[in-house]
């Protein structure tokens, strides 16, 4: 009786590891493709993702960068202080958007080009983006805005 007991609780506890790491993979696999990692400038050209990967740049809109193309076109570049890759969108900008600010887009890297599908600024004078920030504190650039 004492055996059998066992035998079953063994089981059991198989079947929940089991279903517990299929569970587990289910959920990423679904995820794949909501999961966008977040690079600084410098990191995207130290190793450049494949073109197919979606991913989060985050930095400052280098001054004079800015250019609007026709319609909803258009080009900047976003820097770290370290290295600067150059940005295409099209579509509408935030209202908060400009030159010497925080953003972080969406997007691929494509031919040394990043090609954003949305764009985020933001959002009051102080306020920069937390991946921004930290990428900007490693680089040695970033400066606490005074209160």
């Amino acid at each position: 009786m004492k055996g059998l007991k066992k035998k079953r609780r063994i089981q059991v506890i198989a079947i929940a590891i089991v279903a517990l790491a299929l569970s587990t993979g289910l959920i990423g696999y679904a995820m794949r493709d909501g999961i966008n990692f977040f690079r600084s400038p410098s990191e995207v050209l130290a190793s450049p993702p494949s073109a197919s990967e979606t991913f989060r740049i985050g930095g400052l809109v280098e001054e004079g960068s800015l250019v609007r193309g026709q319609g909803q076109a258009i080009t900047f570049n976003v820097t770290d202080g370290n290295g600067v890759v150059p940005v295409t969108y099209s579509g509408i900008l935030p209202d908060l958007f400009e030159e010497n600010q925080g953003m972080i887009g969406t997007g691929k890297y494509i031919n040394g080009i990043f090609e954003a599908s949305e764009i985020l600024a933001k959002h009051d004078e102080t306020y920069m983006p937390k991946e921004v920030m930290d990428a900007l504190k490693e680089q040695g650039v970033y400066v606490e805005p005074e209160a």
